[in-house]
């Protein structure tokens, strides 16, 4: 019997049996070290786990053992207590142990990831940041990216926000009045290196009891970490004033320039902590050091004995697939998953590992003929296109070929990201830079433009949008409004001889726009009628929308079920005649193979384009992948009305919607229709599933 459901998730048995602990004489990427306030031990995190070290180096004892992820230490002030970050119960709660070893209580409970930074200096309380909510009168923008600061006892209890400005790597003043912390005003990965804008760290103190604060440093790029000397009147810290992150030195009145103590270059410096006794404690390159007043650094000698936890056979969840594509004959499938491509049997499951990289691919397609694959991937500095070839003229498949072959496409300097074949196989288009729309031309090796850069504006990885017509002479294109920030579907020449037209113009985000119906049909999402939130950020309920290429199309499309049934019956009645003159003519079946090599032209009629507008869902939702058949009768689409995304399906004719198949995914996908529109094909929380499109089977 053939298998109707394509399951694509990788699990990994792993044979554990018992075995002795392995030692680790030159452990790499130990993270998170902190200092003991009598600067004798160091806690650090290694593999998700806490270990505590000798600051002369030797064995480190683990201070935690078990699946979860734990880091951040934080010493109490006497020594006897670490506070640390621990996501056992799901997310990121602070909890507290004997620094010495010993059960671990928790603090926090909230379902916001709350990360320690400090102890109050009389040792009853841990302070940590968390995104939860801004006070009442915070002005400050809404996001969980800026989060604010609170306090927990020790002895548990609820916790108290007592500064609402986002203050991260926070460090008391003995008085318990004043802290010391680096800032955060805007949205930036924490492990960029040579960052330099507008919304770099600066380090500033706070007097809580006169609602005061002070800016201590104003250098463009990154200054962060700060940590006080026992007489609180200098302060270390991390900056990158040097190109890279080491460590400086100031008074804290700013009475003279910061003072660089550390020469380390190529690789930043990170996680500075500071004994009473003045000893610093750092990590560089994976390993720890420690640097004494007037000393040079010197690392710490680390040994970790590894207990390889569990014996027997443990089925382990390694991944999801994040991408696929569905091959021109729906017989196979590429996927990529952890950045690798591998090929699918839809009917048997049989897969093929396409390629094994140190980099990662991505935005995966096929040829037209099936026989190449085509990716993004990282590689020689840059992200570049490639493919995989069938090598045997006999092969028709990726899942079961003997041999196929990878070569290079395009490979620049240049990042350049989603690449799609041209309907005749001749041309690939691809967005170089996150910005620009550019089409190379296989035979001649030849470059154009189709929709320049500053049309698009890129804030996050894969955020461009474009799609090839049937015909090849046609791209449509997701775009920036020159006049306020939001996005428009556009139509641009493939020879990238005009300026994109505006198809929507309409100020609501307009996105992910294709072609559908035999490119009669124009599809894509907008925000314009569901719940949406006015600013330019925040989340929005889509619609999908339909923009018809001619008004034949449009008056088709318009007509009542009775209208649409009688036009089909005369259409049979024309395609009976059709086929009887070709017979009278010739052989009919050269005549269907001429046919099916022809790419026909499709037809635009600009005038009145724009009014040809349908707007295709019953109801707002937040959508994810919308397909429309090709005799443009249903529409299928991935919705979540409540709290998991489904797959739906709109008879287009009687304006009915039904649930097409149960997906119960809490994240959005993505939908492939496959050839003659029989079957849909869905990626929901990771993996690949073929839909009946008529009868909803899986």
């Amino acid at each position: 019997m053939k298998k109707s459901v394509l399951f694509f998730v990788f699990a990994i048995v792993v044979l554990c049996v018992a075995r002795p602990a392995v030692a680790t004489n030159a452990p790499l990427w130990m993270r998170y070290p902190a200092i003991s306030p009598d600067g004798t031990a160091i806690v650090f995190s290694f593999r998700g786990n806490l270990y505590r070290v000798n600051t002369k180096g030797g064995a480190a004892v683990p201070l935690t053992l078990g699946a979860s992820h734990d880091f951040m230490p934080v010493w109490s002030p006497d020594g006897k207590t670490i506070a640390f970050a621990s996501d056992r119960h799901g997310n990121y709660d602070v909890f507290i142990m004997p620094s010495d070893g010993g059960p671990a209580s928790r603090l926090t409970y909230h379902s916001a990831a709350d990360f320690p930074s400090d102890f109050t200096p009389d040792g009853k309380a841990v302070i940590f940041s968390s995104s939860r909510v801004d006070a009442p009168d915070s002005r400050l923008f809404p996001t969980s990216r800026l989060p604010e600061l609170y306090r927990v006892s020790v002895t548990g209890g609820t916790p108290k926000q007592f500064l609402t400005i986002p203050a991260e790597k926070t460090r008391f003043f003995r008085d318990g009045n004043r802290i010391i912390y680096q800032d955060k005003t805007g949205i930036e990965d924490q492990w960029r290196k040579h960052h330099i804008s507008s919304v770099a760290h600066d380090l500033w103190v706070a007097d809580l009891s006169k609602n005061a604060f002070r800016r201590l440093t104003t250098f463009p790029g990154e200054d962060r970490n700060p940590m006080l000397s026992k007489d609180e009147k200098i302060v270390y810290f991390l900056s990158e004033r040097s190109g890279t992150f080491n460590v400086y030195r100031m008074p804290l009145d700013a009475s003279a320039k910061p003072v660089q103590l550390t020469k380390f270059t190529g690789d930043p410096v990170r996680f500075l902590t500071k004994a009473d006794s003045g000893t610093l404690c750092f990590g560089f390159k994976g390993e720890i050091y420690t640097m004494r007043p007037g000393q040079r650094a010197k690392k710490v000698t680390i040994r970790i004995q590894e207990d390889p936890a569990g014996t027997g056979d443990d089925l382990l969840n390694v991944g999801r697939a994040t991408d696929f594509a569905v091959s021109p004959s729906g017989k196979e499938i590429a996927i990529v998953f952890r950045g690798d491509v591998f090929a699918v049997s839809v009917e048997s499951g049989s897969t093929r590992q396409l390629t094994r990289t140190a980099g990662a691919e991505r935005d995966v397609t096929f040829s037209p003929d099936g026989k190449a694959i085509l990716y993004a991937s990282e590689r020689k500095g840059s992200v570049n296109i490639y493919q995989s070839k069938l090598d045997q003229p006999d092969e028709k498949y990726f899942f079961n070929a003997t041999l196929f072959d990878e070569s290079p496409v395009l490979e620049t300097t240049k990042d350049s990201y989603m690449p799609r074949f041209s309907p005749d196989g001749k041309e690939v288009a691809f967005i170089e830079a996150k910005t620009t729309l550019k089409v190379l031309n296989l035979a001649s090796g030849k470059v154009r433009t189709v929709l320049p850069g500053r049309y698009n504006f890129s804030y996050t990885d894969g955020d461009q949008w474009y799609d090839w017509s049937p015909d090849g002479k046609w791209l449509l294109v997701q775009y920036q409004n020159d006049t306020y920030f939001s996005t428009e579907m556009g139509l641009v020449p493939a020879d990238g001889s005009k300026a994109p037209v505006n198809l929507t113009n309409s100020g609501f985000e307009d996105m992910q726009p294709i072609w559908m119906a035999k490119g009669s049909m124009m599809l894509w999402f907008s925000n314009r009628d569901g719940l949406h939130s006015l600013a330019s950020t925040g989340s929005s309920q889509l619609d999908v929308y339909a923009l018809f290429a001619t008004k034949k199309a449009y008056d088709r499309f318009k007509l009542s079920k009775e209208e649409f049934e009688l036009v089909k019956e005369a259409e049979k009645e024309a395609e009976k005649t059709k086929k009887s003159e070709k017979k009278k003519k010739g052989d009919k079946n050269e005549a269907k193979k001429k046919e099916k090599k022809e790419i026909k032209p499709i037809s635009i009629d600009f005038n009145g384009l724009t009014e040809r507008k349908v707007r295709l869902t019953e109801q707002s939702a937040f959508l994810s992948g919308a397909v429309v058949t090709p005799d443009a009768a249903k529409l299928i689409f991935m919705a979540k009305y409540e709290k998991k995304y489904n797959l739906y399906v709109t008879n287009l004719r009687e304006h009915k919607t039904k649930v097409l198949a149960q997906l119960g995914s809490l994240t959005g996908g993505d939908l492939r229709l496959g050839p003659k529109g029989k079957y849909v094909f869905v990626l929901a929380s990771g993996r690949v599933t073929r839909v009946d499109v008529n009868y909803g089977k899986t």
